[in-house]
């Protein structure tokens, strides 16, 4: 039973933002659905999720037992980048989801994880055993999943407080200026298409991504990202935004117009997602408290790409 106390720093805070600060390996939804059903008290009273802190207020949140999982295990391949009693990282393919919802009931990442491994950490809720941090569907590459409560807790804790690091490579249109730098812009839910995200939402959050060249290809540029935030589609809402969106990308991206016209648009055309891969995730072993990183190979997909794009613009020099 969590119980907070709050100070100066959190007065006129909504309640449901400040337990999904505090307690971050809950989801906001879920944490709304607590205060709702009356098991986050304030002073000793129910309120609602609107309601603005004040100094002093003592707050107390009833976490109700994990009910067992629903998921149907599914013998589904899974490249394992390390694993131990607490903890595994695995490279998750694109395509992949990788929790169940109303959509997608089978063939992700959860069902495949429950064939391969038990138990899992609680803490998610029934359809998101194990799961601390997402990928998008469609990009591949490193994820950590806790088997216990404990290394839940504390792996959501290091990436609430920024102290993950996380590496990713992606393949951007354009001829990307400068070589190196930082994108600093807020990310929100966009004003119209709701789906989207955007820099020019009403109330965006802070996000920052530090990027820098790794190879010029012509029309499209090799870049490395180090996002210091968490916000969803961050890394794909930030290249949009600075003109240079991720090949491939069906939501943010776009052909250029002479693209479409050029000899090498139909070598490439089966490639169609954005061209995003979380190569590198670093954090603290919550249990052993070793440092330790973990490194994904790009997938085949993209190493095909780039393979093409390299022999064109050798070709067209």
């Amino acid at each position: 039973m969590p119980e907070f106390v709050v100070t100066s720093d959190d007065v006129n805070r909504r309640l449901d933002h400040f337990l999904t600060r505090e307690l971050p390996a809950h989801s906001r939804a879920y944490l709304q659905h607590l205060i709702l059903s009356g098991q986050v008290l304030v002073g000793g009273r129910p309120l609602k999720s609107s309601y603005r802190l004040r100094n002093g207020d003592h707050i107390t949140v009833t976490l109700p037992p994990p009910k067992p999982s629903t998921v149907v295990p599914e013998a589904i391949p899974l490249e394992v980048l390390y694993e131990d009693p607490h903890l595994l990282v695995v490279n998750k393919p694109a395509g992949m989801v990788v929790h169940p919802s109303l959509g997608n009931r089978s063939g992700t990442l959860v069902n495949a994880l429950l064939a391969h491994c038990t138990p899992l950490s609680g803490i998610g809720g029934v359809e998101r055993p194990g799961i601390v941090h997402r990928l998008d569907k469609d990009t591949s590459g490193a994820l950590v999943i806790a088997k216990d409560d404990e290394t839940h807790r504390e792996l959501a804790r290091q990436f609430k407080d920024r102290r993950v690091q996380k590496l990713y490579l992606a393949i951007a249109w354009g001829n990307l200026q400068p070589s190196e730098g930082v994108i600093a812009a807020a990310v929100g839910r966009h004003p119209v298409h709701r789906q989207k995200m955007s820099t020019h939402a009403r109330a965006g959050r802070e996000a920052v991504t530090e990027f820098r060249v790794l190879e010029r290809l012509g029309m499209l540029t090799l870049v490395e990202l180090r996002p210091r935030t968490g916000r969803t589609h961050q890394i794909r809402v930030h290249m949009a935004a600075i003109g240079h969106p991720l090949f491939g990308d069906p939501t943010y991206g776009h052909s250029p117009r002479d693209f479409t016209q050029s000899p090498l648009a139909p070598q490439v055309a089966w490639f169609r997602r954005q061209a995003l891969h979380a190569s590198t995730l670093a954090f603290t072993h919550p249990i052993t408290r070793q440092w330790m990183a973990c490194c994904a190979p790009l997938p085949p997909d993209m190493e095909c790409l780039l393979t093409t794009l390299r022999e064109w613009n050798l070709l067209s020099r």
